[in-house]
């Protein structure tokens, strides 16, 4: 049995799964904004389960941004800025006194439906997180590739394709801005359907219109399925995955991926792409899933 934590910037949650991968308890609470808080929270988490199963359990805890190889520190974390250059992963293993694995959520995400979600039956995994922000995990033979910068699977960070930034008007000279995240996450498409006309929606609301066949909203997500083929046809073009695993809160909006699909192979080299684009299997659970199996020596 191993034990999940998901660290986000409002919640904490924690599962226990068996060695089928059964989930034997599933629990939730509010994230303290304060950095030795979820420090203690997590312990508290890791001594009542431990009594509750009678045993010491082998855990594992994902949250935004990864720990830098070269300093041991947390970065890129801005949704839980309180993480960052924390010493996150050697203050838990101090504090639980026992071996602690600490993984980015999008790698744990990718990683729990490569084992056996979605992506069980396929060698190269991308796990895609289009949400608040947007990031990514690569799994290869059910392994983690993190890279020796612990960066690897961030698309998120790359700057925007040329095509994209003359369809978009892109004239910043700012760099975090000209990122793929800062065209594709939902508070970009909400904060430029605001701009451009004049209403201020969340995202959620913006699908909603544009399955109702709102011109607005149609014309804002018709440039967003266009910058997200053109995006994800530049993973293919270096990684070439056999499978996209499609996660977070505006992946959970789109309903289109097979239209995407098509889009996609405009930009391959060749036109051609055999690899599939899926749902997740476990949702929004699969980080936490994900989280508990970094203990397993195979995953490395």
């Amino acid at each position: 049995m191993q034990i999940g934590i998901d660290v986000g910037a409002t919640k904490i949650e924690s599962v226990v799964l068996d060695e089928k991968g059964n989930e034997s308890n599933r629990e939730r609470t509010d994230c303290p904004k304060d950095y030795s808080q979820i420090v203690k929270t997590i312990k508290e988490i890791d001594k009542k389960l431990e009594k509750k199963f009678n045993k010491e359990l082998p855990i594992g805890v994902c949250h935004p941004g990864v720990h830098s190889p070269q300093t041991g520190l947390v970065k890129n974390a801005p949704n839980c800025y309180w993480l960052e250059k924390k010493p996150f992963q050697n203050d838990l293993r101090k504090e639980l006194g026992k071996e602690v694995f600490c993984e980015n959520d999008a790698n744990c995400f990718a990683l729990s439906e490569a084992l056996d979600g979605s992506g069980k039956h396929y060698k190269i995994v991308y796990g895609i997180i289009v949400g608040s922000g947007v990031g990514g995990g690569l799994v290869i033979d059910k392994k983690i590739v993190s890279g020796p910068n612990g960066v690897a699977g961030e698309w998120g960070h790359n700057q925007v394709t040329h095509l994209i930034a003359k369809k978009e008007k892109f004239e910043s000279t700012n760099l975090r801005e000209g990122e793929i995240e800062s065209f594709m996450s939902g508070l970009s498409l909400a904060k430029k359907f605001n701009k451009k006309f004049k209403k201020n929606l969340t995202t959620n609301q913006i699908f909603e219109l544009y399955r109702k066949h709102d011109l607005d909203a149609e014309d804002l997500i018709d440039n967003f399925k266009l910058n997200l083929a053109m995006s994800l046809a530049n993973i293919i073009n270096i990684l070439d995955p056999d499978c996209f695993v499609f996660g977070g809160g505006v992946s959970n909006e789109i309903d289109f991926l097979s239209e995407i699909e098509t889009i996609v192979r405009k930009f391959v080299t060749g036109g051609e792409y055999e690899g599939v684009f899926l749902k997740p299997k476990y949702g929004d659970a699969s980080g936490v899933r994900g989280a508990a199996r970094l203990g397993r020596k195979s995953i490395y």
